[in-house]
């Protein structure tokens, strides 16, 4: 059963493009000779539940036909119990609005990725673990706080469909209603946590989110770090001057911007706030990030 592929569709993704497109898709790679089984989703977080029960049942090659969304749901029903068992094995069929985590490795979307499943390119890949007030989640793409957050949570609620434009609309938005706001945190061994405000911090595995926004652009998801990326409070005038720059990766060379590779974060907030981890909208108390070097191999 090891050998064998277990295919999770969310036939909602891409506003029900994955359900329009994903069955062909699959039905190529079959008569390619890949051996798959495929289980559908049909309400949020059954894709978490689908992987949990596989993984138990010995499944060790998954492979996520959706967005990014789907590969989170993924990696949390493999996670925690794989950081004790067998390392699994996770591909990707992006069918969604987005999808970010794969654009570290290609921006050919579905066609290399399907490329990538036929040529058997794995690479080993770290996991992420966030442990928050009440509980546990892991990712593999970024988890952001403030201006991002904010932007990611609006496009989920009205933009979402528009895919990438609907992410730049988000972003427009959140620009005439800034917030600059401290998020309580100490990195790796830091004495005094950091209280100043900020227009926003990400804990990124991987270099892009919104489908290409390059929000970290030398983070790499084999390296053992969390890439921490942190922008000061800057004005409306000058994110709109430089918000180009958030595509390009240059951001980080602003004067108010820094970036550092951290092993554990420590975060010492008083309340739940916004946080948008892997392009799911949270609200968390969040305790603190490590990583989990190369526990999961991926095909991209």
């Amino acid at each position: 059963m090891s050998e064998r592929i277990l295919a999770v569709v969310n036939p909602a993704a891409g506003g029900g493009r994955c359900g329009r497109l994903a069955g062909a898709a699959l039905e190529r790679l079959r008569a390619e000779g890949l051996a798959l089984e495929v289980r559908e989703t049909r309400a949020p977080g059954e894709a978490s539940e689908l992987a949990r029960a596989a993984y138990a049942e010995g499944w060790r090659r998954f492979l996520a036909v959706g967005g990014d969304g789907t590969a989170y749901e993924i990696v949390n029903g493999l996670f925690p119990a794989a950081e004790r068992g067998p390392r699994p094995t996770l591909a990707f069929l992006p069918l969604g609005t987005g999808n970010s985590f794969l654009q570290d490795f290609s921006s050919g979307g579905a066609e290399d990725a399907l490329e990538a499943l036929r040529a058997g390119r794995e690479r080993g890949c770290d996991v992420i673990r966030l442990t928050h007030k009440d509980g546990v989640l892991h990712y593999i793409n970024l988890m952001t706080l403030g201006f991002a957050a904010d932007v990611a949570a609006l496009t989920n609620r009205h933009f979402k469909p528009l895919g990438p434009a609907g992410y730049l609309l988000g972003v427009l938005v959140c620009l005439a209603r800034l917030e600059r706001r401290p998020f309580a945190l100490r990195v790796d061994e830091e004495a005094e946590a950091d209280r100043r405000p900020c227009l926003f911090l990400s804990f990124s595995n991987s270099k892009y989110t919104g489908g290409t926004m390059l929000i970290a652009p030398q983070a790499d998801s084999s390296d053992g770090l969390i890439e921490y990326v942190r922008w000061g409070p800057i004005g409306r005038l000058g994110l709109l001057w430089n918000l180009r720059r958030l595509y390009d990766g240059t951001h980080i060379h602003h004067r108010l911007a820094s970036r550092q590779g951290a092993r554990r974060i420590t975060f010492e907030l008083e309340a739940a706030v916004t946080a948008m981890v892997d392009g799911e909208v949270l609200s968390l108390q969040c305790r603190s990030l490590d990583v989990l070097p190369g526990a999961l191999t991926v095909v991209a």
